[in-house]
C-alpha cells in the first residue's frame, strides 16, 4: 500500500502503521484518556491525539515500540534469513 503511494521506505511505513494501530487498540481497550496515556507514554496529550489519529510519522519505530512496552505489551524482534533477495519487515500481533 505505501509503495503504491510512492513512499521512499514503504515497509518501514507499514511497520509504523501496524505498531501505531496496536497502540491505539491497547489504549482503547484500557479505556485511558489521552492525558493519562500521555503520562504513561511520556508525551504530551496533543501528541497522543496525533497517534490516535494514525499520525505517527514524527515517531521512530523504536519510539513506537517503547510506547507499547510502556503500555504493558511485550515487543519481540525476530531476525531470520529470507528466501527472497530482500528481507521483509512486518508485525505479528498475538492474541491475548
Amino acid at each position: 500500500m505505501f509503495a503504491d503511494l510512492g513512499f521512499a521506505n514503504p515497509e518501514q511505513e507499514q511497520l509504523k502503521a501496524d505498531l501505531t494501530l496496536q497502540i491505539y487498540r491497547t489504549l482503547k481497550a484500557r479505556g485511558l484518556t489521552q492525558a493519562k496515556a500521555g503520562e504513561l507514554l511520556g508525551m504530551k496529550q496533543p501528541h497522543v491525539s496525533n497517534l490516535m489519529r494514525g499520525r505517527s510519522s514524527s515517531l521512530s519505530v523504536g519510539r513506537l515500540m517503547e510506547c507499547l512496552t510502556a503500555l504493558g505489551q511485550d515487543v519481540e524482534i525476530t531476525v531470520r534469513p529470507t528466501r527472497h533477495t530482500h528481507g521483509e519487515m512486518f508485525v505479528v500481533i498475538s492474541a491475548s
